[in-house]
């Protein structure tokens, strides 16, 4: 069976409508969403059992957002309750040469107030095949990170796989750690390493060897310098992965990836994403379609790191935090149909 199991913390999103900035618009848009709950999400799409774990407060807001993933075929039962609120982000979305913004009102949510002992990991790790974290789980809060380190470690008594994407934000770091104290001893409990560059410099204290970040691109022997170090430094680690995101413009994205498995190291096709509706959640939506692909493709490193590529590129065109796309759809545009006819 591959049941997959998600955790980390899931928001409410207050986004401008369209293009507007925050001091133009009398209406924010209120969607869901969150690393860890994204991913699920796209797994549900693919028919893949998954689980997502949070804290939640018992209230309305909260209600709705498990109603949502609910309904989006994600199983909630192993959801904790307690607290007062959830947390909020705000998003305005930007345009050719202005970024996008995004503000954060999490402090004291439900998840960054968890201790250990209250989830029953044993219970939900129970028949699960994997396990996904990211580093944003962590940076919450102590409590966050001894949780999560809890659920690591079960995955690894159980011998379930265990992926992270090292996500760092630091601007979320401010309990008293740091992401190179803390990040470490999590990350030696994984199989699957997804992080750019400046994730393994600020998480890990791991640069590229031998080669310049700051010329302007990056070199393909950049992310196998970093991966072989990786590999070398969390032996259990059995394929690092990275996106490659050159940003043209707030509208205007190239989209690829890479794998190193060990021995080879794979590159994907390179999509330019010219109108992107929304790419909040584009990192998410990669690391559900490289689970899908790599428990779908198990002996195709190639195959498993392209559907990721090609689904996260599909997510871009996609409103909201979650990727709600079909097999079909990403399969068509991994052949090479990137036309967007009506289908008819």
């Amino acid at each position: 069976m591959n049941k997959v199991v998600t955790f980390g913390e899931v928001m409410l999103r207050l986004a401008a409508p369209g293009f507007v900035r925050f001091g133009q618009s009398g209406v924010l848009n209120a969607t869901f969403g969150g690393g860890e709950a994204n991913v699920a999400v796209s797994l549900a799409n693919y028919g893949i059992p998954v689980s997502f774990v949070t804290r939640l407060p018992k209230n309305d807001i909260a209600k709705a957002c498990t109603n949502e993933l609910r309904g989006l075929g994600v199983d909630i039962q192993n959801i904790v309750y307690g607290g007062e609120r959830m947390g909020i982000y705000f998003l305005e979305t930007g345009a050719v040469s202005r970024a996008s913004k995004v503000i954060y009102d999490r402090a004291n949510s439900s998840i960054a107030e968890i201790q250990p002992g209250m989830i029953d990991w044993d219970k939900v790790l129970d028949g699960a095949r994997w396990f996904h974290w990211t580093g944003i789980t962590p940076a919450i809060s102590k409590g966050a990170a001894d949780v999560c380190l809890e659920g690591i470690k079960m995955a690894n008594k159980k011998s379930v796989i265990v992926s992270t994407d090292l996500n760092f934000r630091k601007n979320l770091w401010k309990y008293g750690k740091t992401a190179g104290e803390v990040m470490p001893e999590l990350v030696e409990g994984c199989d699957i390493i997804l992080g750019n560059e400046e994730d393994a410099a600020m998480a890990l204290g791991i640069h590229p060897e031998g080669v310049d970040v700051t010329a302007g691109h990056v070199e393909a022997e950049a992310y196998r310098s970093v991966s072989q170090q990786i590999m070398k430094r969390f032996p259990r680690c059995k394929k690092v992965i990275t996106t490659l995101r050159g940003s043209v413009s707030a509208n205007h994205n190239s989209w690829s990836g890479v794998l190193y498995d060990g021995k080879n190291l794979y590159q994907a096709p390179t999509y330019q994403i010219t109108h992107i509706v929304d790419r909040v959640g584009g990192g998410d939506s990669f690391m559900g379609g490289l689970i899908y692909g790599l428990l779908t493709y198990a002996d195709d490193p190639q195959s498993a790191l392209n559907f990721a590529v090609a689904a996260s590129c599909l997510k871009h065109t996609i409103y909201g935090d979650y990727n709600r796309v079909t097999i079909d759809e990403v399969e068509k545009l991994m052949k090479g149909d990137a036309s967007g006819r009506v289908s008819r």
